[in-house]
């Protein structure tokens, strides 16, 4: 009777609310979510070092890693996805970990500043978010105040210490954190490529000072560029700018800034205030730079379309053609006062003689000297156009009298080297000196230079450099050249 009354209460509660007994669906659900993650800034310090060649004026801040929101894309599931917290770097996750379509999270951009304090040289490498003033000549890392504050003070000619340079020099401020509260807030101009700022004040027009002081220090800092790099010039000098045209357009293709004269606040993502260069002079330290100077000078010969790259194999040659020989002439001081003399002993011993005198038109001069096998002058800048000559080149430095050995050697005889270039140094006597004729045979002009070097460089360089002109003793002389014709018979 229960089991029949049971049966009776089930078939009527079918007929009246007639449930579905087949198999139940699957159901697909789906739940998008657009998950909005924002990075904490990270905040790192960075003091200077005390590096070789001066003292650390403060404290700089550096390192900033900052991020903008991006979008996580969920891909199908079943689990719910929630928002991440991320700090100091660590993230931090409350549930599964959702599905990343390939895309960063964030993209994170370093800001800092690096100042470097070397012998010969400062500069400061910036990154991040840079505002160039020029009316204040002043660079300003905009950041946080959250960061530690420092300035810096640097003259971007490369010739440290050299107070004399640097009277023409000017001065730029670098500031960051707190000490640049008064950063421009509004970016008149925005750069998408990287800017240097140097001086072409200094000894710039010196020919010697040129090329170890600016040309080699700018091409050191700019190449790693390959020309997607803004200069941007202080103390511009249109002369300058003229005469080494081809290596500027060839280590930058932008047009140059005379930031001196913008009005402008311009902004960058990466700027140079200075220029990298070695202690010695026409230098680079190939073990501590991916170039050299042989990278240096086939760059000239690039930027100038120079022809010749190896000097003349008389061996290989045969006796067919003959050496080509650059006198380097002048007619002011340090002079040669018997050039004919010279260049028909020279052409006697079987030599090509080229006699010039030598100027601001660098495309000339290039040329006219890499087309020489043998290049010979009285110590002066404009032997610094040996750095035109071909590969294994002779190179003959006549060294007046004053104690000028050292210089000789500093300024062109071990640079000379690194050039892949054979050096003679060739000493000339008291009596191949125009000094003889000025003072008396006993005087310490001529007997006693060091004297000289002891009273102050303006009264030796007014005897030495500024008086004396060179009679060669021809046959003398002539030692030399056979022995330069003996080195290109190697």
């Amino acid at each position: 009777g229960a089991f029949l009354g049971c049966l009776l209460i089930a078939l009527s509660f079918c007929i009246v609310f007639k449930p579905y007994l087949g198999s139940l669906p699957v159901l697909n659900m789906r739940m998008p979510v657009d998950v909005g993650l924002k990075m904490l800034r990270i905040t790192n310090s960075y003091s200077f070092e005390k590096l070789r060649g001066g003292d650390i004026r403060s404290s700089m801040a550096t390192i900033v890693n900052e991020t903008s929101s991006s979008e996580i894309e969920m891909g199908e599931s079943d689990t719910t996805g929630t928002n991440e917290t991320i700090s100091n770097g660590n993230a931090i996750s409350s549930s599964t970990t959702p599905v990343i379509n390939n895309k960063d999270i964030t993209q994170q951009k370093e800001m800092k500043t690096l100042c470097h304090v070397e012998e010969r040289t400062e500069f400061c490498e910036m990154y991040g978010d840079i505002r160039v003033d020029g009316k204040s000549s002043t660079v300003f890392m905009a950041a946080d105040t959250m960061l530690e504050s420092g300035s810096w003070v640097i003259r971007p000619y490369s010739r440290r210490g050299d107070e004399q340079a640097f009277k023409r020099v000017t001065k730029w401020f670098i500031k960051s954190g707190v000490d640049a509260y008064e950063t421009p807030t509004q970016c008149d101009q925005r750069h998408n490529v990287p800017a240097i700022i140097f001086s072409t004040a200094g000894y710039a027009g010196n020919n010697f000072h040129d090329y170890t002081d600016i040309v080699l220090p700018l091409y050191l800092t700019s190449r790693q560029f390959y020309g997607e790099v803004k200069f941007l010039i202080t103390d511009k000098k249109p002369w300058w700018i003229k005469k080494f045209r081809n290596i500027l357009q060839k280590l930058s293709t932008y047009e140059l800034v005379d930031i001196d004269k913008e009005v402008n606040v311009h902004c960058f993502t990466s700027v140079t205030v200075g220029l990298k260069r070695y202690p010695q002079e026409l230098k680079i330290d190939s073990s501590k730079s991916p170039y050299s100077m042989k990278d240096f000078r086939k760059f000239l010969r690039s930027a100038y379309s120079l022809k010749k790259e190896n000097a003349i194999n008389m061996t290989d040659n045969g006796g067919k053609k003959r050496p080509r020989l650059f006198i380097l002439s002048r007619k002011s001081t340090r002079a040669f006062t018997n050039t004919n003399a010279i260049a028909g002993m020279a052409t006697r011993l079987g030599y090509e003689v080229v006699v010039t005198e030598v100027d601001s038109h660098v495309a000339r001069v290039a040329e006219m000297v890499n087309s020489c096998d043998v290049m010979m002058g009285v110590h002066r800048a404009g032997l610094t156009n040996m750095i035109f000559l071909p590969e294994n080149a002779i190179f003959i430095q006549v060294i007046p009298i004053g104690g000028f050995e050292w210089l000789a050697k500093t300024d062109f005889g071990e640079p000379s080297k690194d050039m892949n270039l054979r050096y003679i140094g060739y000493q000339i006597k008291t009596e191949e000196s125009t000094l003889i004729q000025q003072y008396p045979p006993d005087h310490e002009v001529l007997n006693d230079p060091y004297a000289i070097q002891r009273r102050g460089w303006y009264e030796f360089k007014s005897i030495y450099l500024q008086k004396q002109n060179v009679n060669l003793d021809v046959e003398r002389f002539r030692i030399t050249l056979l022995r330069a014709l003996e080195l290109l018979h190697q």
